[in-house]
């Protein structure tokens, strides 16, 4: 499994391998889905979907992404998906980043999120929006 090291404390919620959930989910932190999974997530969070899980549902949204096992539904992350070796992914998906593994079962169509200046391209000069552009691409890396 994947993980992120951030300097600030986050909370994990961990559904159990026995644990099944019908419904809708929102969460601010860390879930990790080992059990199966029905309905809607909003998410602000970070979601990782384990090995031998299984989602359906309409549409997944959380701020990453990381699907080891089944998924059926539409993903859309604002920073990342990742579907790593062995899972199965049906629908289709909305990221900024994306990164599939060999040996992935998927079928759906990908969109790629790009993260424009916070500017209006229509009221400032050419100089100042190149000037933007280049500041938010250094401040992504």
């Amino acid at each position: 499994m994947a993980e992120d090291f951030d300097d600030e404390k986050k909370n994990v919620t961990v559904f159990g391998p026995e644990t099944e959930f019908d419904g809708e989910l929102e969460f601010t932190d860390k879930l990790i889905i080992t059990g199966k999974f029905n309905g809607k997530i909003h998410a602000t969070g970070d979601l990782e979907i384990a090995k031998n899980a299984v989602c359906t549902g309409e549409k997944i949204t959380a701020r990453s992404i990381i699907v080891s096992g089944s998924v059926t539904g539409n993903l859309e992350a604002s920073e990342r998906v990742e579907i790593c070796n062995g899972s199965s992914v049906i629908g289709d998906v909305k990221t900024a980043r994306l990164r599939i593994a060999n040996n992935v079962n998927f079928e759906g169509q990908v969109t790629m999120l790009d993260g424009e200046p916070d500017i209006d391209l229509f009221s400032v000069a050419s100089s100042e929006y190149k000037q933007a552009i280049a500041f938010r691409s250094d401040a992504i890396r």
